[in-house]
């Protein structure tokens, strides 16, 4: 195989007749007039007779635009990636970067801009630089409040709700949640926040939420977290608290206010009347989402989109 027909090759199998990159086509144009033609034809239902081709190409190319960015922590700044470091395998394995390209790079807690490869050492090590001039993308006036979920569910929703680029995350015990989800040792050893880590990477972000745990609904109302410290905000916070067996409306009824809000979401089996009772005297809006019972994953996306759209932070 040789000449236009070496187009798909990867880096690591050679072309015929042209060295190692000889066939991956030497600017954006190609590439692109190289995809459409693997689109066509997908679209129409059938298998391109160069499909390896097409499956080896996009490989290469698929993350050619911004669709991620390595975060560092300041401490480590200076040290090389050793080849195991995920970061390192994302860039060398995923990305495919070399001696040499550059990366959207950003320190979690401060600025964002463009890594740039150094030197890939002989033992798979990456030593990089880093060039930060920018700001983090400005975070969501929103605090979320869930019952514990199931450990495996918060993992999840720890990461979507950190990509959402929300203020912060409370944990509380609920008097029909199942009281080990409280022993969950995510929020010990490192878990939780690696998965809000892994929300601000897909988001492009630096920034993390605060989270913060609470024994029960009345301690979290009691001590008003939204109303203390750097977490205070004026104007004052919407409290909402969605409830689709008691609601007082309907969320999405409500009308648009360009204000903070704080959510709360209760366990997977919902409040008891007691936690109704609790929310509704600490001023708590009960507002459904809806008519069916939503996984506890579900509620929370479908509340902040919902809050977004009401405090205007979706443009």
């Amino acid at each position: 195989m040789g000449g236009a027909d070496c187009w798909g090759v990867g880096a690591d199998q050679g072309c015929a007749g042209g060295g190692p990159e000889a066939g991956l086509g030497g600017s954006f144009a190609e590439q692109n007039s190289k995809t459409k033609k693997c689109e066509a034809f997908f679209l129409l239902g059938n298998r391109p007779p160069f499909l390896g081709k097409c499956l080896v190409f996009w490989r290469r190319f698929s993350y050619t635009g911004r669709v991620n960015i390595i975060l560092f922590e300041a401490e480590e700044l200076g040290r090389p990636l050793s080849r195991r470091d995920e970061r390192a395998i994302h860039l060398l394995k995923v990305l495919h970067k070399r001696a040499g390209d550059v990366f959207d790079a950003g320190v979690l807690g401060g600025q964002t801009g463009t890594g740039y490869i150094e030197a890939i050492g002989r033992d798979g090590s990456v030593r990089y630089a880093l060039d930060l001039k920018d700001d983090p993308p400005p975070r969501h006036a929103i605090r979320l409040a869930l019952g514990f979920p199931r450990p495996i569910q918060l993992r999840r929703i720890l990461r979507d709700l950190s990509n959402f680029g929300i203020e912060a995350i409370d944990l509380f015990g609920c008097d029909l949640g199942e009281k080990s989800y409280r022993d969950t040792r995510l929020l010990d050893d490192g878990g939780a926040r690696q998965a809000l880590v892994e929300g601000a990477v897909q988001a492009r972000d630096t920034g993390l939420p605060g989270l913060a745990a609470f024994s029960c609904l009345d301690e979290w109302l009691g001590l008003r977290p939204w109303a203390k410290g750097g977490g205070a905000w004026t104007p004052l916070p919407l409290l909402i608290a969605p409830d689709n067996v008691r609601p007082e409306g309907a969320f999405v009824h409500l009308a648009p206010a360009r204000r903070p809000m704080v959510l709360a979401i209760g366990c997977e089996r919902g409040w008891s009347d007691r936690e109704r009772d609790l929310l509704e005297a600490a001023g708590f809006l009960r507002l459904s989402l809806g008519s069916r019972a939503l996984k506890t994953e579900t509620a929370c996306i479908a509340a902040l989109v919902l809050a977004l759209e009401k405090s205007g932070g979706l443009g």
